[in-house]
């Protein structure tokens, strides 16, 4: 029956045939199908068993994110409205790196009607690089206006999960406008510390120097949650203020902190971070090794974008 199809159509059988093994060099024909092939696509997926479905899935998020070439989008967008949490998770993995507008509508839909809040926060957080780039000015006002109110939405639902509300706090925080600096101010205050870790991690997507003051006090905090999303935003702020206690955070106890104080000295620069980074290059432990030398290389990059030399 396979054979009758046109070649596009068999190729799309076979990687649904679980008699033949699952190639990279065949799921790449995914690429890019509209029209007829996708309703083809979506036929054989609903009749494909459960462990196919996976596999395919997995591998076309893996492709995606090796060969920028591919364009799964139209999969991954069908792939949205299936039953199985775990695809509709995989398939908003394999649009994260997409920044084209017309997924803004599916990832919204997901936002506000899936019976999963980790699928509901998992789609905030997709949605999140639109609404940086609606702040920098590469999106429609139309467009940043729809994410900026889904995920006000969101956030203002007594009955959202507290995931999926930090998810959209977190999101939303590029948006320059006051009423995201008063939900970013108001979360900070929470008693919840995955509430307030997500305000700190807001600060930095902010970029408005206004946080430094309070992103300097949590890098002495007692959680180490807090000291590590600190730690990244005054990264993401270029805070040179921060150089001296990021440097001595570089020795504390928590591992992830040790990599994100180190991460923000290569992203911060400057003669006294760049000398930190050199002397924990020397370090005993290869971790602590590997994370300055890849601090460094991204400071270099910084100085001088056309070497590629560390």
């Amino acid at each position: 029956m396979a054979a009758e199809l046109p070649l596009t159509k068999q190729r799309i059988a076979e990687i649904f045939d679980p008699s033949k093994p699952l190639v990279n060099s065949k799921l790449a024909y995914l690429s890019g199908l509209s029209g007829e092939e996708l309703v083809f696509l979506e036929q054989a997926w609903e009749k494909a068993d459960v462990e196919r479905r996976h596999q395919v899935i997995s591998q076309l998020v893996h492709l995606g994110e090796v060969d920028f070439k591919l364009d799964f989008s139209s999969t991954f967008v069908f792939c949205l409205s299936n039953t199985d949490e775990t695809i509709r998770l995989r398939a908003i993995a394999g649009l994260e790196a997409e920044e084209s507008h017309p997924l803004i509508a599916p990832l919204v839909r997901s936002l506000k009607e899936d019976s999963s809040a980790q699928v509901r926060a998992a789609a905030a957080i997709g949605l999140g690089k639109f609404a940086m780039l609606g702040e920098l000015g590469k999106l429609s006002t139309y467009y940043a206006d729809k994410i900026y109110t889904a995920l006000l939405e969101v956030w203002d639902n007594k009955t959202e999960a507290v995931e999926v509300k930090r998810r959209a706090l977190e999101a939303i925080a590029p948006l320059n406008l006051p009423r995201v600096k008063e939900l970013i101010e108001e979360t900070y205050h929470s008693n919840n510390v995955k509430l307030k870790a997500s305000s700190l991690y807001a600060m930095g997507r902010n970029c408005d120097s206004m946080w430094l003051p309070t992103l300097l006090t949590e890098l002495s905090s007692d959680e180490a949650e807090i000291r590590y999303e600190a730690a990244n935003a005054c990264g993401e702020l270029g805070a040179v203020e921060a150089v001296p206690h990021l440097i001595k955070l570089a020795e504390d106890e928590d591992a992830q902190v040790q990599e994100a104080a180190i991460k923000a000295l290569g992203e911060i620069g400057g003669e006294e971070a760049k000398q930190a980074l050199h002397k924990l290059a020397k370090n005993s432990q290869p971790r602590i090794r590997q994370a300055a030398k890849s601090a460094l290389k991204e400071l270099h990059l910084c100085e001088e974008p056309l070497s590629f030399k560390l």
